[in-house]
Parts: structure tokens; C-alpha cells; sequence
């Protein structure tokens, strides 16, 4: 009979080390939940501006408070990252980028790439 193995009681996530592409998978999926989730409140804000000069004035209005402009900065920040993560995925899709230095190379790319990118993109909205 063999002996069994001592096994943890709970699952101490601190101490795991995924790998970087991991990483990126699940900041992907992250930022594409975070997109579908947000899409109410964008409907809402183009319904506000579409149904009068007053609505679109408070649409502006709450476009320009700080917590949104927060808001809108991640949510920037979370496209970026879900684009050029998708872009990445259809690369290796393609069998382009497969070896393992690129792909890691890849995903530290894409994990650096998306914070400032998105700032362009907010400073230049």
C-alpha cells in the first residue's frame, strides 16, 4: 500500500508564482469583464447626451468629475490591455511567436506597453 501524500489543508494563494504568461490571461480576462460590465453606464451616458442640449451638458458634467475620469482612465487602461493581449493571441493563433523566449518576451511587452499607451490615449481625449 502506498503511503499518501501529507496535503495542504486550504490553498494559500500568496505563495504561487504564476508565469508571466498566465499573468497576461488573466489580465485579459479581467479587462474584458470590466469592458462588458461598463457598457451599461455607456449606454446610459449616450442616451443622456442624445435626448437633449441639457442632457448632453450633464453628461459632459459627469465626464468631467474626477471619480468618473478615474473610472475612465482604468476602463482606458483595461482596453489597451485587451487589445494588444487579443492582437497577441491571434499571433500565437497564427503559429507566430510560439517559442517560448517570444512569447514571454510578448507578454511582458504587452503587460508594459498597455499603462502607457493608455495614457496617451486619455490625455489625448
Amino acid at each position: 500500500m502506498t503511503k499518501t501524500k501529507k496535503r495542504p489543508v486550504h490553498l494559500d494563494l500568496r505563495r504561487i508564482r504564476l508565469p508571466i504568461n498566465a499573468i497576461t490571461s488573466v489580465g485579459h480576462r479581467i479587462s474584458g469583464v470590466l469592458m462588458f460590465f461598463l457598457i451599461p453606464f455607456c449606454i446610459y451616458l449616450l442616451d443622456l447626451s442624445l435626448s437633449s442640449p441639457r442632457g448632453f451638458s450633464r453628461a459632459i458634467a459627469i465626464l468631467d468629475s474626477l471619480p468618473v475620469k478615474g473610472i475612465l482612465f482604468i476602463a482606458i487602461w483595461g482596453l489597451v490591455h485587451h487589445i494588444l493581449a487579443g492582437l497577441r493571441c491571434i499571433a500565437i493563433d497564427l503559429d507566430r511567436g510560439v517559442e517560448k523566449p517570444t512569447f514571454i518576451r510578448t507578454a511582458y511587452a504587452v503587460l508594459v506597453a498597455a499603462p502607457p499607451v493608455a495614457f496617451v490615449v486619455w490625455v489625448a481625449l
